[in-house]
């Protein structure tokens, strides 16, 4: 059976540079996602509120490498809002194949890896919306201490470590239908973050349930994102890191190139 070639040579349409990437469209992307009130919760109400759940705890003050415990805490929290609100918003492409309009793009001179880029770079600025949202709440406590330069670092690199959950949510929602993909990303991000050591630090598990979780996706990711504070980064959770990040983005390439087939 024949099939119809889209690709903009066949109709003589000049390719446009980079794919088809454009400010135009990053900003039509990000603005609606901040018109979803649901998006709004999840970026900056959440982990505000998962920081102040944990104010009043004993210890908080204790040392905790060239900071606090508070200042650990403060970062564990950050990553998971960001963890969770690029997960969500990587997910969105379920409900765009589901209305249509995956398959409206690929009528469209814009290149797949370009689509990607931009639910990447869309993904970062709502991450980095509840990094700023958990940080700021954290400042107002008063209880996270740590220099200034390590503040500012581990903002950063735990923006970076987010585009892992970004790749989680593209890849989760390409091979789950529609809005279920967020009810499994949610419940999922949960747990991984009870096994990675974000809500219970891990010397507190069971010898068992640690070798586990030296095994899960958050576990390197948060090694590396409090790495600043607590200088200590295994050569081990570097490897988990980056061996779940190229895990997510080939299977969320692998998805995309199946669906992209599809016209």
């Amino acid at each position: 059976m024949s099939t119809i070639d889209t690709r903009p040579e066949a109709f003589g349409r000049r390719v446009p540079p980079l794919g088809g990437f454009n400010l135009t469209l990053l900003r039509i992307e990000l603005m609606r996602m901040l018109r979803n009130r649901r998006t709004i919760i999840f970026t900056l109400l959440l982990p505000a509120a998962l920081m102040l759940s944990f104010g009043g705890q004993s210890g908080w003050q204790e040392k905790a490498g060239s900071g606090n415990v508070a200042a650990y805490i403060l970062i564990s929290m950050a990553l998971y809002g960001a963890a969770l609100t690029a997960a969500a918003t990587g997910s969105m492409v379920a409900l765009e194949r589901a209305v249509g309009w995956s398959r409206q793009l690929r009528l469209t001179p814009l290149n797949p890896v370009a689509y990607i880029i931009t639910k990447a770079l869309v993904a970062l600025c709502m991450g980095g919306l509840a990094i700023i949202a958990v940080n700021v709440v954290g400042k107002l406590q008063g209880k996270a201490e740590m220099p200034t330069h390590v503040w500012a670092a581990s903002m950063v690199v735990t923006l970076f470590c987010t585009l892992t959950f970004a790749a989680l949510g593209v890849f989760v929602g390409y091979i789950v239908p529609g809005e279920n993909a967020m009810q499994i990303l949610g419940p999922g991000l949960a747990l991984l973050s009870f096994l990675g050591g974000l809500f219970i630090p891990l010397s507190q598990y069971a010898t068992a349930v640690r070798d586990v979780a030296y095994w899960t996706p958050m576990y390197g990711v948060a090694e590396v994102a409090r790495a600043p504070l607590t200088h200590d980064l295994p050569w081990y959770a570097v490897v988990n890191a980056v061996g779940w990040f190229a895990l997510f983005i080939a299977g969320a390439a692998w998805r995309m190139s199946k669906d992209t087939a599809r016209v």
